[in-house]
């Protein structure tokens, strides 16, 4: 079965889109549907990142603006690239003006008071859940931080972790045998850090990780001697690019990030900044 992509973009929460989209959609009992919100959208250019992958994973558009310059760029880029539209406020603001003979003020702040610290949390997770995994190794170029580590020492949950500090992470699965992106190059190596484990520890949670895929423990992904490998080879890459390491093994993810954000001080500010 084919999945449905649905993005559902806004300048302010785009709360009331989801809830609206959700409810269309148990109406299509079945059908596979993956909805995806980027929420707090107020430049051009993260608005044109998010409308080149709707693009590419030819998705539909929902969308919820308060400033008419946003809703007219989605508006023409979706008619331009024959991608399905719909905007649910922009109307309803119309029809207010009609109504009233007033212009609205277009200003976003008036729908939820949203401090800046909230504005960049959220662009923050946004950014993590984008760039998370090396699906887009264009975005170690924007982060504030990258996360390398073999699979299952926690890069995920870590990044959203850090994500909710406001701070902009990447994260990237280390394998021996498939090369570094270019991108991690052009990197300053103190936005860099690397995450290790005992070898036992990674075992037993990619154990789980099979079980919870329905899937069988007979594979390399559990095979000792292979967690071994990769954690020879992280270390020994960390030790070449001089990137600093952090050993995750029966440690909280609070705790790891604690000791991050210890050796990195300049990241606790970032939210603040701008």
């Amino acid at each position: 079965m084919e999945k449905l992509s649905i993005v559902v973009i806004s300048d302010v929460s785009g709360d009331a889109a989801q809830v609206l989209a959700n409810a269309a959609a148990g109406q299509f009992r079945g059908k596979d549907i993956d909805l995806k919100r980027y929420p707090l959208v107020r430049d051009k250019q993260t608005l044109k990142e998010i409308l080149v992958e709707a693009k590419e994973n030819k998705s539909a558009v929902l969308t919820t603006f308060i400033q008419d310059e946003l809703a007219n760029e989605v508006k023409s880029f979706c008619q331009e690239n024959n991608l399905q539209h719909q905007e649910l406020l922009n109307s309803i603001l119309h029809m207010f003006e009609t109504l009233t003979d007033t212009a609205p003020i277009s200003d976003p702040s008036t729908v939820s008071q949203l401090n800046d610290q909230y504005y960049y949390r959220m662009n923050a997770i946004n950014f993590a859940s984008r760039y998370d995994d090396g699906k887009d190794p264009k975005g170690f170029l924007k982060a504030d931080l990258i996360i390398l580590g073999p699979s299952r020492t926690s890069k995920t949950p870590l990044s959203m972790y850090l994500a909710n500090q406001s701070i902009k992470v990447a994260n990237l699965p280390l394998i021996p045998e498939v090369s570094l992106p270019q991108e991690l190059e052009q990197v300053p190596k103190e936005k860099i850090v690397g995450l290790m484990a005992d070898p036992q520890y990674i075992k037993k949670f990619r154990h789980s990780r099979l079980y919870a895929l329905g899937l069988t423990n007979g594979s390399s992904y559990t095979d000792e001697t292979r967690i071994q490998n990769e954690m020879r080879y992280a270390k020994e890459l960390y030790q070449r690019y001089g990137i600093q390491s952090f050993d995750v093994t029966n440690r909280s993810i609070e705790e790891t990030a604690g000791l991050i954000l210890e050796t990195h001080p300049h990241l606790a500010s970032l939210g603040s900044k701008l």
